[in-house]
């Protein structure tokens, strides 16, 4: 691919602009709705008919913090070019009735640790609140996305003088050293006003909430030349960008172009709405039958389809690089990261890698190799637990980067622009299984 700087920075602006605005994942797939139908996507309900038309591109959303969109290319279609990512990153929830007063003088919120997540970095910041509620209307309830984009909290630190060992390492406890702290005495009761106020509904209408904590700090480009971002829930937003963007930019010819966004990846996938969850399976299937194909020839497409399981990869650290697998390092801005386990954590195989290098030499994108040290147990992703409801090769990559599951992280000002057109191609091919152990690319 040839490198065009202004480009690269082009790309990368938009990103950070889609990160911003995806505090959480309701917000994500609220900004993938529009950008999708910006597009001339059309929306679908799970609950209504399909109808179906070749040429023409979809979406459709689960709790609405999942989202699955492709486009047709016609009704004798091969298979199914898929690539899956999550909307969903490493927070602090909060509880209900969340308001803590200490003595008299201070307002604190009561959360909980949703997935794994460092700790520390959410300490001495400004955070803030955003998600989703759920209010009492005239025709039952409804959903209604929130979010107070201003400085609202922070998780004070104990002083040094207080914990004179801190440095020598520190265990957090979620219930005692990482609730915010919301205001003075005058804050109590004032939480959920703040929420009303938002959404611009009465406190007193609201049912239930799904509010996480998330970091304020911008993302920005960084390093002397430029080399480095730096954002919040880069995993897997980068991802989920960089997927969005080839789909928008693909022309399918022969197979089904999907774009899958899940949730609920950092606490296991097993939600309605989770990659585990029938959601992606449905989907196949109803594209399927609503263009009057059989049960057969469904069988017979996913042997013809190919998924790509999107989700950021670790890079070599450069204050600890022990850490990492001694003859596989992948580095930031060197491209892809194609990601392999013994253990099938990662559903990559001879097959599957294979079949994406092809594509990224097609796409003239540089990819690399993770292993995880054969002393360290590395985390799963999505494509082991999507195949366990759609079965199909599958191969897990992810973009490199720094600091995974803290509350800013730091990835490589060039990938995502090699994932992008990655993507691009993978959306625009078709991978038909011939059988005898042969695979037929067709770009």
């Amino acid at each position: 691919m040839a490198e065009n700087r202004e480009s690269f920075e082009n790309l990368n602006q938009k990103l950070l602009a889609f990160v911003d605005n995806s505090p959480t994942s309701f917000h994500a797939v609220e900004q993938m709705k529009i950008m999708l139908e910006q597009a001339g996507c059309m929306r679908l309900r799970e609950g209504e008919s399909w109808k179906l038309k070749e040429g023409a591109g979809y979406y459709v959303t689960r709790n609405d913090s999942s989202l699955i969109a492709f486009r047709i290319p016609k009704r004798d279609f091969i298979g199914f070019q898929i690539m899956a990512s999550h909307s969903d990153s490493p927070a602090l929830k909060i509880k209900a009735n969340a308001e803590i007063q200490i003595e008299k003088k201070y307002v604190k919120l009561n959360v909980e640790k949703y997935g794994g997540m460092l700790c520390s970095p959410w300490l001495d910041r400004p955070l803030s609140v955003a998600g989703r509620i759920v209010v009492r209307t005239s025709e039952g309830v409804a959903t209604k996305l929130v979010n107070v984009d201003r400085d609202l909290l922070i998780i004070p630190s104990l002083a040094i003088h207080l914990n004179r060992k801190v440095n020598e390492g520190y265990e957090y406890n979620a219930q005692r050293d990482l609730l915010p702290l919301l205001g003075g005495p005058e804050a109590k009761d004032g939480f959920l006003k703040q929420i009303a106020r938002e959404a611009q509904v009465e406190e007193e209408d609201i049912l239930d909430t799904d509010l996480f904590l998330y970091n304020r700090m911008k993302g920005t480009v960084l390093g002397l030349n430029g080399e480095f971002i730096a954002a919040p829930r880069m995993d897997d937003l980068q991802c989920v960008f960089g997927s969005l963007m080839g789909f928008l930019k693909a022309g399918p010819k022969d197979s089904v172009a999907v774009h899958c966004v899940l949730d609920n990846e950092e606490v296991g996938s097993s939600t309605k709405q989770g990659a585990d969850s029938t959601f992606l399976r449905d989907v196949l299937r109803r594209i399927h039958f609503a263009m009057g194909r059989s049960e057969e020839a469904y069988l017979m497409a996913l042997a013809s389809s190919f998924m790509v399981s999107a989700d950021n990869a670790h890079s070599i650290h450069p204050n600890q690089p022990d850490k990492a697998d001694p003859t596989n390092r992948p580095f930031m801005n060197e491209g892809i990261v194609i990601k392999y386990s013994a253990n099938q954590k990662y559903t990559t195989d001879a097959v599957s890698g294979a079949l994406f290098k092809a594509i990224c030499d097609k796409a003239e994108v540089p990819y690399q190799v993770f292993f995880n040290r054969s002393d360290m147990l590395g985390g799963s992703t999505l494509g082991n637990i999507s195949n366990s409801q759609v079965a199909l090769n599958t191969v897990d990559i992810g973009l490199p980067q720094l600091a995974m599951h803290s509350c800013y992280e730091t990835a490589g000002s060039r990938d995502t622009a090699y994932l992008v057109r990655a993507a691009q191609v993978m959306y625009s091919s078709s991978v038909q299984g011939a059988g005898d152990g042969m695979y037929r690319l067709n770009w």
